[in-house]
């Protein structure tokens, strides 16, 4: 079974009170999002592969290490370009490859309108980067698409969940990880996520 680990942090709790106040201005929830989209990208990465690399520092040489994996961002379209940043600027050779899926109001499904992993490089590790896990059909689309092409490892990263999507994606695919900034209560009636923080695509880009 993947792992699933909530961060438990001062800073996470201050800045996710931000990001829900619903009179927080544009530009106070981008930078909250952007600071948790740090704070995600450096315990996500805390056990990357790499290799033993000797350094001479200006006194003597020491033992260091050096991240060797292909990493793939995925972000989920719209809204994970806002955790796209953080990450890059860790991983500063990672590729991003994009998905592109919006929400059946309805149904509450996942529809696609942008899949073209087919015309990329193979990669040894994706991250894909969605701030909400809802229902979890998003992501597990996106789990789907990149198992079919032939990534063996898949982590999840969000600032919020709700229990039923991360039940949902776990039954879906048990070797999933996921790293959450806050596990929500509970999804409503219309499945959104509570208390939530209202819809983070349109909060980060300044949208209606």
């Amino acid at each position: 079974m993947g792992n699933v680990v909530e961060l438990h942090h001062a800073i996470v709790d201050h800045y996710l009170t931000i990001a829900r106040d619903r009179d927080s201005t544009q530009q106070e929830f981008r930078k909250s999002f952007d600071h948790l989209g740090q704070i995600l990208a450096v315990e996500m990465t805390r056990d990357f592969p790499g290799d033993a690399n000797s350094v001479d520092t200006p006194l003597e040489a020491t033992q260091g290490f050096r991240l060797h994996a292909r990493i793939a961002l995925v972000p989920i379209l719209r809204a994970g370009l806002a955790l796209v940043d953080p990450f890059v600027e860790l991983l500063p050779t990672s590729v991003v490859m994009h998905l592109g899926m919006y929400r059946n109001e309805e149904t509450a499904e996942p529809v696609w309108y942008y899949n073209k992993l087919d015309e990329q490089v193979p990669v040894e590790r994706a991250v894909i980067l969605d701030p909400m896990l809802a229902t979890g059909g998003s992501v597990m689309a996106a789990v789907e698409a990149l198992r079919a092409y032939g990534v063996a490892q898949v982590e999840v990263g969000c600032v919020v969940a709700a229990p039923e999507g991360i039940q949902a994606v776990q039954e879906f695919d048990a070797d999933v990880d996921l790293t959450i900034c806050k596990i929500d209560d509970r999804l409503d009636d219309n499945c959104f996520i509570r208390p939530g923080l209202g819809d983070a695509g349109d909060r980060y880009f300044g949208t209606a």
